[in-house]
């Protein structure tokens, strides 16, 4: 905390906070500090709840301290999005601060977490959560709205605390709910903490020793998840389909291999589903591993992940492919055609004598042939393919071009009037009957996205 810093202190009455906002105080005219003290009611204790803001209000008059309260209806909260109490009040309380923040151009937020806290919190956390990124406990600083999050007490115990409050005559309040252990964080502090402090009274250090390792091993293996994911992953036109391959993918360690997983979930959903568990984490790691062709994988809120071959593909399995199936483009000629898939069709008239490549095709000017479509794929679709002597059932030519699955019922097919497939676009061409002699013919190149 820096000379001349602009500091909002968030007090509740109790005596962690009021033995925070003291402290500060004392140190105010030294490094010449701007405080302001706030409460925010959550409106779950009546009567109570309106005298702890009074009581702070009182304290911060006596020690000449600007207050600011503001109350939010926690209970409310809860009925519209079912998260629990503790989950809401936090949720609201933050909110009300980052507001203040704004608004003041605070430089610091101090709050007084202490030792205790962070016990409870690591314990919670090690018993609820299998991700060694969730295993990091209360932060010392961390950035919060237009500043900081600081907590200057973390060192301290609950028992310091009191102990600074009575040497200093710090008259707080205690929240009866404090003794009720309904609440998960409540039954960590009365059953579990003091037993670990009979056999280590520093425990909150060494929680926090290990806490602070943890933390800075979890960002070098981030970093280097982070390159493995640009090196590895694909992201496809569609921002909800990514892809990779499984030889690549496997010469990393697993340790990255499950957080390359995670950053994946975090592109794809919006906010990753906390019914996410262990055992998805373990079912793709069996998915890469086993030797079936295609094998799909229900992950929650739609997602997919498919195995085709050695490709994994991660999308949502949503209308999409019905939609495109049942969305049917006409070919511009000549012109340009944008596709589903964000790549485009051109078509130009020219002369016979050009040579075809994978992403073009020559046909002649046939007025049967007209006009031209673009598809996905139908059920029972078959080609008369260029070559082979016969037709071949589309479903055969993607499962032999091993096409992953999800790819297949977008894949485009230039198809004629008649609806005859004449081209499964950068894979294979029917067999046409095209005029040698004529000079003039009709090019469609595939243009594909950069």
């Amino acid at each position: 905390m820096h000379d001349h810093a602009n500091v909002l202190v968030g007090v509740s009455g109790g005596a962690d906070s009021l033995a925070l906002l003291y402290f500060l105080n004392q140190l105010k005219s030294i490094y010449n500090l701007q405080l302001t003290a706030m409460s925010v009611d959550h409106m779950l204790r009546g009567e109570e709840s309106k005298e702890d803001v009074d009581h702070v209000l009182e304290l911060c008059e006596e020690w000449e301290i600007p207050f600011i309260s503001q109350s939010v209806d926690v209970k409310k909260a809860k009925q519209s999005n079912h998260e629990g109490t503790q989950i809401n009040a936090r949720k609201l309380r933050y909110e009300a601060f980052e507001q203040v923040m704004l608004e003041r151009s605070i430089d610091y937020l101090a709050l007084g977490h202490h030792g205790d806290d962070q016990i409870e919190t690591f314990l919670m956390r090690a018993v609820q959560h299998t991700n060694p990124s969730l295993l990091t406990a209360i932060p010392v600083k961390r950035p919060f709205s237009v500043g900081q999050i600081i907590r200057p007490f973390l060192i301290t115990t609950k028992k310091e605390i009191y102990q600074y409050c009575q040497t200093n005559q710090i008259r707080y309040r205690e929240d009866p709910s404090n003794q009720s252990d309904t609440y998960t964080r409540n039954y960590y502090r009365i059953h579990v903490t003091p037993m670990l402090k009979q056999k280590n009274p520093t425990v909150h250090r060494t929680i926090q020793h290990l806490t602070e390792r943890l933390t800075e091993d979890e960002a070098y293996l981030m970093e280097e998840a982070n390159e493995m994911f640009q090196k590895v992953v694909t992201k496809e036109t569609d921002k909800k389909i990514l892809k990779f391959n499984i030889p690549s993918f496997i010469t990393y360690p697993i340790a990255l291999q499950r957080r390359v997983l995670h950053l994946i979930l975090n592109y794809l959903y919006q906010e990753v589903p906390d019914s996410v568990s262990f055992q998805h984490e373990e079912d793709f790691l069996q998915l890469i591993k086993q030797k079936k062709a295609n094998v799909t994988i229900d992950f929650p809120q739609a997602l997919q992940i498919t195995r085709s071959y050695e490709e994994i593909t991660f999308h949502f399995k949503e209308d999409k492919a019905n939609e495109l199936r049942e969305k049917v483009l006409d070919i511009h000629i000549p012109g340009e055609t944008l596709l589903h898939n964000g790549a485009s069709i051109r078509a130009s008239y020219s002369i016979g004598s050009l040579q075809e490549g994978k992403n073009n095709i020559i046909l002649p000017l046939d007025p049967t042939l007209f006009p031209l479509r673009v598809r996905t794929r139908q059920d029972g679709d078959r080609m008369r393919v260029r070559g082979l002597g016969g037709t071949k059932k589309i479903k055969d030519i993607f499962i032999d071009e091993k096409i992953p699955l999800p790819m297949r019922n977008i894949w485009p097919l230039v198809v004629t009037n008649d609806d005859t497939i004449l081209w499964i676009v950068g894979l294979k061409k029917a067999a046409i009957d095209l005029n040698k002699s004529a000079m003039n013919c009709l090019l469609l190149e595939y243009m594909e996205t950069k």
